[in-house]
């Protein structure tokens, strides 16, 4: 997740600190992406200073601790147009909780636990969806607006995820979950006894020539 760009981009408009790109942060992703940790914000400029990307300034303040205000450098500049320009792909491949989770009930060969498993997934997400539809009508600010868009399409292919599972594994009254949840050890054994197998330990071992 490309935070560090993001502060790039927020320092861009002027000097900024430390709480202050908190509250900006914030304020330009909206309610959907949630409060940025204070401490991983710093770790985050701290990594950014050593990178030469970004300059830091300790300012005395009167009556307050001194502040540390940060400042983008033409290589920050540079990085931050690198990445706006180049494709965002989905990092480590599709790894999902939910899959596990469907990828375990499947195996568990219980048409129940698959509908248990689908219909509570359903729900959460329905809900989900309502809720980032409020969240959307009531949003001012038209780029969070369509970041509440983007995440109500993540829900919505959820959902279409669920249908398809559901599809799929209920759609034969159990037969093919039935064949999901044979042990690998007991496929491996009815191959062994297919015709033209070889037999087990009785079975005369195959002799080198010579």
């Amino acid at each position: 997740m490309a935070i560090q760009h993001a502060v790039l981009a927020l320092l861009v408009r002027g000097p900024s600190y430390g709480y202050e790109l908190k509250g900006a942060f914030e304020a330009a992703t909206g309610p959907q992406w949630g409060p940025l940790n204070i401490g991983h914000l710093y770790q985050i400029l701290d990594r950014l200073s050593r990178d030469s990307l970004v300059v830091a300034e300790r300012q005395a303040q009167q009556v307050k601790p001194d502040r540390v205000v940060y400042q983008i450098t033409p290589a920050g500049r540079a990085e931050l147009e690198r990445w706006l320009h180049e494709p965002s792909p989905r990092s480590g491949g599709f790894r999902d909780d939910f899959f596990l989770k469907v990828t375990a009930a499947a195996r568990s060969g219980s048409a129940q636990t698959v509908r248990t498993v689908l219909s509570n997934q359903r729900g959460h997400l329905l809900r989900e969806l309502r809720n980032l539809d409020g969240l959307r009508r009531r949003a001012d600010d038209p780029v969070v607006g369509l970041l509440l868009a983007a995440a109500s399409r993540h829900v919505e292919a959820d959902l279409a995820f669920v249908d398809d599972a559901e599809a799929v594994l209920l759609a034969d009254g159990g037969a093919l979950l039935a064949t999901l949840a044979v042990a690998p050890s007991e496929s491996t054994g009815a191959a062994a006894d297919a015709p033209g197998a070889p037999a087990g330990d009785d079975a005369e071992p195959t002799r080198a020539a010579g």
